[in-house]
């Protein structure tokens, strides 16, 4: 089947729309472009499928290769046949094509081929036609000077040679794989646990493979790199074994034929096929559990990046911490530091009333609006310090939010943050990534490795260039999802809009620095090295919100810009009528004149003309502000203020396979299981939640000792009721 056949059916696109895909693809656009300026040739596929299926072209072009490869290697050796070539061509995998290749394939020195050498393959091709006595047949190849001194001898390399060829045989191994892949059944002893019992449950643990949860494949996985764990897939051999020679042994073959093929089948089981067959399973299951994995994490940091930014704040931010102190910085409502300190409001110094009048002091002389606390270490009394300093100010202008500082101090210490403030220490550079991520998440999180910001399950265990390519696209598609802000942008923001890269992105800052902010998208064409296509791919994620022509702070394409100007002219608006955001009827004035109509005019397709004019209704709009907002704080709970019964309320923090994690503000995330998100039936649990979701819960258990909280959604509405 054609590649672009294939895409179109497993996708579920017209034919012309898959076509589009693949064109607009080979020709090098960038998938936010695709997504977002040529909805029309695509059925409006959004950015998400679009990966998937950019993911899936790359595959089948890569499978198409491979397949070639083969061919013309066996083509070579001159041993192609139809039916080769009709399997090649059936395959659907990798792993398929490499099963037909393996006979072909040249073999590092194994008993069969030393047996070749020996001239015993007439004599294993003799015992496998069945015919007549193999023993009497074999006195012909007894040969000194080759190495075969007996009749046993040339038996025995006879049988590794059937061995091998029994091995080799292509759908015999798709056979046993797929019996294992359903049938099989993990088996996991415990070797040694860690000091933590992480691997308790795996202690003596078995389970049959169709079953076995992703999260469990990679946890057992871990534990054996760990030298933990020791595991196996077991399948019964006898029943494998039967299979080997049900597929070489004949009705009426010759009695002794058949016994020396049983002999050679079981060796070849035990010694090549099992072995081989189970390493595959296992790679297939880590696959698919990895895959599942970095899907999580894909899924969890999209709204974690999407977060809604406290705009227009001046932020105080506490990076806290016991011996060393908490280190403070305030920062203004463009993310600019304006003051650091250090505070020492926690053990050992407990110099809390200096504490609150150096932070009373920091809110009176810049005005301060909010408190941003990291939630690492000393996170709880920090807060605890913040709420009571607040109850003291009396003053309900000023609030707080514990932000997560997961990989502040991986960016504290990063080359970025060095050039970024050279003369700040790590903990000051940290105070000042966790007051920004108040302020816009987006713009401080895509300073960090996605790896490090704490969402999702067993990143680090992942295969890194595939992790990367993945969290790349979520990072590409955030950022051009929001817009970013020509004359601020930072080079880490810069880059991950379509159609630049890093080195672009520094010429873009560098231009701004010697020659002034941008005035219009149009001066990007005198960029170093943005040519035509860049400009094509990016201008219509990069907005100037005091620009010359108001459709420079918008999505709008500059190659739309005259039509938009039309479709403004057809029903009575000005530029100034944009900006002065009058344009609050434009789509009912629309709806009433008929899409198809006004699309017509102003050369337009529908979607394209809809997303117009939704940007030009809202100019500068931020897709995050109609998110819910953050919610803010000014008092506290301790996990001893809880109680089994309680509800309360909480933000989604992380997802993962058999749950979710919610901060309910007690510094201990609680866990709700996969049971307890709701009534109904669900696959996984991001069906329902994602992170950065507010919700309510009632806590259904509660160890304060190990300081942990189940919390459970469904109940709610039962207490409710």
């Amino acid at each position: 089947m054609e590649i672009k056949q294939q895409l179109t059916e497993e996708f579920h696109l017209r034919p012309d729309h898959a076509e589009n895909i693949l064109k607009l693809l080979d020709e090098g656009n960038t998938i936010p472009f695709i997504a977002r300026y040529r909805k029309e040739m695509t059925g409006a596929i959004d950015d998400q499928v679009l990966r998937e299926f950019n993911d899936r072209y790359e595959y089948l072009k890569n499978l198409n290769k491979r397949k070639q490869e083969v061919e013309n290697a066996i083509t070579e050796q001159g041993k192609m046949t139809e039916e080769i070539q009709a399997a090649i061509d059936a395959a659907q995998t990798m792993t398929e094509v490499e099963d037909i290749y393996r006979p072909y394939k040249q073999k590092k020195k194994t008993r069969a081929s030393v047996a070749i050498e020996k001239g015993l393959q007439p004599l294993a091709e003799f015992i496998l036609e069945q015919e007549s006595d193999p023993y009497k047949e074999a006195e012909k190849y007894i040969d000194e000077e080759k190495g075969v001194s007996t009749v046993e001898e040339a038996i025995n390399g006879a049988k590794d040679i059937i061995a091998e060829i029994i091995s080799d045989n292509a759908e015999l191994r798709k056979k046993l794989r797929s019996m294992l892949e359903n049938h099989g059944e993990m088996q996991v002893k415990m070797v040694k646990d860690d000091e933590k019992g992480t691997y308790a449950m795996y202690a003596d643990y078995a389970e049959i493979i169709p079953e076995i949860k992703n999260h469990r494949v990679l946890a057992i996985n871990r534990g054996e790199k760990e030298e933990c764990l020791k595991a196996k897939i077991y399948f019964n051999p006898d029943i494998a074994k039967r299979i080997c020679m049900a597929k070489y042994i004949k009705a009426k073959g010759q009695a002794d034929c058949i016994k020396l093929i049983e002999e050679a089948a079981d060796d070849g089981y035990d010694r090549l096929i099992e072995p081989s067959v189970e390493r595959e399973v296992r790679a297939i299951l880590t696959d698919k559990a990895s895959e599942q994995a970095i899907k999580m994490f894909e899924v969890n940091l999209r709204p974690l990046l999407l977060q809604p930014p406290v705009k227009g704040k001046i932020t105080l931010g506490l990076d806290p911490g016991y011996r060393t102190g908490c280190k403070v910085a305030v920062v203004d409502e463009t993310g600019k530091v304006l003051d650091t300190s250090v505070i020492y409001p926690v053990p050992p110094k407990n110099d809390i009333e200096g504490a609150k009048k150096i932070i009373k002091n920091l809110i009176a002389k810049h005005k301060v609006d909010i408190i941003s606390i990291g939630n690492g270490t000393a996170s709880k009394e920090t807060e605890i310090f913040v709420a009571d300093l607040l109850k003291e100010l009396g003053d309900d202008s000023v609030s707080y939010a514990v932000v997560s500082e997961a990989g502040a101090s991986v960016y504290s210490a990063s080359k970025l943050a060095v050039e970024e403030f050279p003369d700040f220490d790590v903990t000051q550079r940290s105070a000042v990534s966790i007051a920004r991520r108040l302020q816009d998440p987006l713009a401080e999180l895509i300073k960090i490795d996605p790896k490090s910001i704490g969402v999702g399950q067993y990143q680090h265990d992942m295969d890194a260039k595939r992790l990367d390519s993945v969290l790349g696209g979520v990072l590409e598609d955030c950022v051009n999802s929001v817009g970013v802000d020509l004359n601020t942008a930072s080079v880490s923001l810069l880059k991950y809009v379509a159609g630049l890269n890093a080195g672009i992105a520094k010429n873009i800052v560098t231009f701004r620095e010697e020659n002034g902010k941008f005035t219009s998208r149009a001066q990007l064409l005198k960029v170093s090295k943005l040519g035509p296509k860049a400009y094509e791919q990016c201008a219509g994620f990069l907005r100037i919100p005091d620009g010359k022509n108001i459709l420079d702070n918008t999505a709008v394409h500059p190659e739309s810009y005259k039509k938009a100007e039309k479709l403004l002219e057809l029903f009575g608006y000005s530029e100034e009528d944009v900006k002065a955001r009058k344009l609050s009827d434009l789509p009912q004035k629309v709806k009433d004149f008929g899409e198809a109509k006004a699309a017509e005019h102003c050369e337009l397709d529908k979607a394209t003309m809809n997303d117009i004019i939704a940007e030009l209704v809202k100019p500068g709009r931020d897709i995050r502000d109609s998110l819910p907002q953050r919610k803010l704080r000014k008092d506290i709970l301790g996990i001893e203020d809880l109680a089994v019964g309680m509800e309360v309320e909480g933000t989604v923090r992380n997802v993962i396979d058999f749950g979710a994690f919610v901060d309910i503000g007690v510094h201990e995330d609680g866990l709700v299981h996969i049971s307890e998100i709701t009534d109904r039936f669900i696959k996984h649990p991001s069906d329902v939640l994602k992170v950065g979701q507010q919700v309510k819960a009632v806590i259904i258990s509660l160890d304060k000792a190990k300081h942990r909280i189940g919390l459970s959604l469904k109940q709610v509405k039962k207490q409710a009721n």
